[in-house]
């Protein structure tokens, strides 16, 4: 019973819990990013290269055999463009949070303002105000 509530204390940690959320939403941005690079880039960038599909380029490395042996470098360049524009989006991301931590950072602080004076304190300034006049 003692490991189930060391793992219930580990799973529970908020450290966990961020990361888990992280990976999730670093996977459907993947999965966003996949999209926009096959889908929207490459379609137009194939074109102005000559109407290239670049996960149908590959080479048959094995010719002379009854059984072919296919190199996928179509694929490889598209995985290597969806790698570019998702390191290009963290980029931008983190980015724009140090961005934002510095000028939280560079805001200075207002000064906490002086505490009200106690009834003593009132009393006594009122005292020596009139012993000056």
């Amino acid at each position: 019973m003692k490991i189930l509530d060391e793992f219930k204390a580990f799973a529970m940690k908020g450290n966990v819990v961020d990361m888990a959320v992280g990976i999730i939403i670093g996977a459907a941005f993947g999965k966003i990013v996949s999209s926009l690079v096959s889908d929207i880039i490459m379609p137009p960038l194939g074109m102005l290269i000559g109407g290239v599909n670049f996960t149908d380029l590959k080479l048959d490395i094995n010719p002379l055999a009854d059984k072919q042996v296919w190199w996928n470098y179509g694929n490889f360049i598209q995985v290597c463009f969806d790698f570019l524009i998702v390191a290009l989006a963290v980029f931008l991301v983190i980015k724009a949070i140090n961005a934002a931590k510095k000028k939280e950072e560079a805001a200075p602080a207002a000064p906490p303002a002086p505490p009200a004076p106690t009834k003593e304190e009132t009393l006594l300034t009122e005292i020596r105000d009139l012993l000056k006049k």
